[in-house]
């Protein structure tokens, strides 16, 4: 029901999006968009890229006097990079003078990219393939973000793990979690508390940890990856469906996540641990808590059946190392067939602080198509109306 596109290559003029389906009457800023497009330049072991672009959105049509009028909205980020690609990256010309890239990375789009579409210079591949995308698809799914705030659905992420420093012992990181998460904007509040660490990780001394391990692969020319996980709090019981296996919300979610850079594996609640322990632990008891029926635990992350069950849902994202290292591995001249060593692109050295936001940013528009299939309506009023009559009282507004 709601659906959004991406355009514009990592060092082009801008990057582009459009966003269709969203209702009428959301409140929307581009200081809302720009304070989340912040938030994903942030993290201990960013590049220098970083340093060049200070992402601000344009928003250019579906927003008159700051609400959204239910036509497609459009926006733009502008590129500051690009002035030093102007020639490398012209829309017209030939590209005479300009070398062509043709040795590809491991680990990256490269190789795999340039033989589907037939390139002779892997640049094509490198531009779009580019975590640089993400960008705007943070500024993109933060404006069904602001959508579900409204209805009182909240989003947040924290990173977990990063190399080998993890957070093993969750229990005092769970029973804050659960602390925070009694009300519906609980994801919000969890955000707020990972956003004060350089690497949104909720244990200070694992925190330092992982700033030790970023620094040393920083040291040695290498990269690493990690592990963060998703909340969302406020959801009710619903969304999605067990009919049919493209409705399922479980499936959609995961797939969200997979499609963010570098983002090897997706796990829902307790996912794999599950996987080795009996039924009798793993499945969550029903028990009633002030008239309202609820789970005495939260394995299943909030989704059974391909529904939310109305607990929170708990995602788990894992990224891999980036691909792109300072000193490459073994690589081959496509042009020629022989053997090369590989060649350096300017990157980060940890981009798990940054991948958590993204993880918020993409799940967004999958509950928000499922929120509008649920409840209907053109307008945010109107589908208010329909919430309050489908749950017998109004859910919660705002933060």
């Amino acid at each position: 029901m709601i659906r959004y596109l991406t355009a514009g290559e990592s060092h082009g003029k801008a990057l582009v999006g459009i966003v269709e389906g969203l209702p009428a009457g959301i409140t929307i800023t581009s200081d809302y968009i720009n304070h989340q497009l912040k938030r994903r330049q942030q993290g201990f072991g960013r590049g220098a890229r970083m340093r060049i672009e200070s992402d601000r959105v344009e928003i250019l049509s579906g927003v008159r006097f700051g609400k959204t009028l239910g036509s497609p909205l459009s926006l733009a980020i502008w590129n500051k990079d690009n002035e030093n690609w102007l020639e490398r990256m012209s829309v017209e010309g030939s590209g005479e003078g300009v070398e062509p890239i043709v040795i590809p990375r491991s680990g990256h789009a490269d190789y795999a990219g340039a033989v589907k579409y037939g390139f002779t210079d892997i640049r094509n591949v490198i531009e779009r393939a580019s975590a640089r995308e993400t960008a705007m698809r943070v500024a993109c799914c933060t404006i069904l973000r602001k959508f579900l705030e409204e209805v009182g659905v909240f989003v947040g992420s924290h990173v977990i793990a990063i190399g080998q420093s993890s957070i093993i012992d969750r229990s005092a990181i769970d029973r804050r979690i659960k602390r925070l998460t009694t009300a519906s904007c609980g994801a919000y509040k969890v955000t707020e508390e990972a956003d004060r660490s350089d690497v949104r990780m909720l244990d200070a001394k694992v925190a330092q940890k992982a700033m030790r391990e970023i620094r040393s692969a920083r040291k040695s020319g290498d990269t690493i990856g990690g592990v963060f996980e998703v909340l969302i709090s406020g959801i009710p019981v619903g969304l999605g469906s067990h009919v049919q296996s493209d409705r399922k919300l479980d499936g959609l979610l995961a797939q969200a996540l997979m499609s963010i850079q570098a983002i090897k594996g997706v796990e829902i609640g307790g996912g794999f641990r599950n996987a080795g322990r009996p039924g009798s632990e793993v499945h969550d008891p029903f028990v009633v808590n002030n008239g309202s029926i609820r789970r005495r635990s939260n394995n299943a992350g909030g989704l059974e059946g391909g529904m939310s069950n109305g607990e929170n849902i708990v995602l788990h994202a894992a990224m891999k190392p980036i691909s792109t290292l300072a000193h490459p591995l073994a690589s081959v001249n496509i042009q020629t067939g022989k053997a090369s060593p590989g060649r350096y692109e300017r990157s980060d050295v940890c981009a798990v602080p940054a991948a958590s936001v993204i993880g918020e940013a993409v799940v967004a528009p999958i509950l928000a198509s499922s929120f509008l299939e649920k409840y209907g309506g053109d307008s945010l009023d109107e589908i208010r109306s329909h919430i309050y009559k489908t749950e017998g009282k109004k859910r919660k507004k705002g933060r």
